[in-house]
């Protein structure tokens, strides 16, 4: 599948807003811990991946109520679904300059992924975090994603490159009193 950058500004991906802020202070602390581990670029976003991936349990697993969706409150309380999870885990490669886009999947509900940009190609990755039957994992190649759409069902990846959240996903968060709430009002399709 050819990924299409929605904006054609490359500078885009790497912006900070209200979502992906990596401009926060422990945004910035987190990257910060993190680049001391890694010996380049490549190293860094691997481990910022399985940082986002292994520590910040996704809520529906967890069974937490709480809804995030600004990349600094997914770190500091620990707790996202996988939209969130790809915002903070986009403020983090953003923070060391890793141009960093949201992209989505159709599934029963629509799933949020984020695609990185190295060697002129952008590769998807899913920070949702694993669970028996999830094995995403950090590529550059071949991608490893927690998901694989059933096209029978009616299920599709998403071609598009987004350098903020989709309006309809952004939405969706912003309005949900809790997560059960969220599950009612996560867009389906976009």
């Amino acid at each position: 599948m050819e990924l299409i950058q929605k904006n054609p500004d490359l500078s885009a991906y790497l912006a900070a807003d209200e979502v992906i802020d990596h401009d926060h202070p422990y945004v910035r602390e987190v990257a910060g811990r993190l680049a001391k581990e890694a010996e380049d670029s490549y190293a860094y976003a691997r481990l910022a991946f399985e940082f986002v991936r292994d520590t910040i349990p996704h809520s529906q697993d967890a069974g937490d109520p709480r809804v995030t969706w600004r990349a600094s409150d997914v770190l500091e309380q620990r707790t996202g679904i996988c939209h969130a999870k790809a915002h903070a885990l986009a403020a983090l490669l953003r923070a060391e300059d890793i141009p960093t886009a949201l992209c989505y999947q159709r599934l029963d509900v629509v799933h949020g992924l984020v695609a990185v940009r190295f060697d002129g190609a952008w590769h998807r990755q899913d920070p949702r975090g694993n669970k028996p039957g999830v094995n995403a994992r950090f590529s550059l190649g071949r991608e490893q994603l927690a998901f694989v759409p059933d096209r029978e069902a009616g299920e599709a990846d998403h071609p598009e490159l987004y350098a903020a959240p989709h309006p309809a996903v952004l939405a969706a968060l912003r309005a949900a009193t809790d997560r059960a709430h969220l599950w009612e009002t996560l867009p389906a399709a976009l």
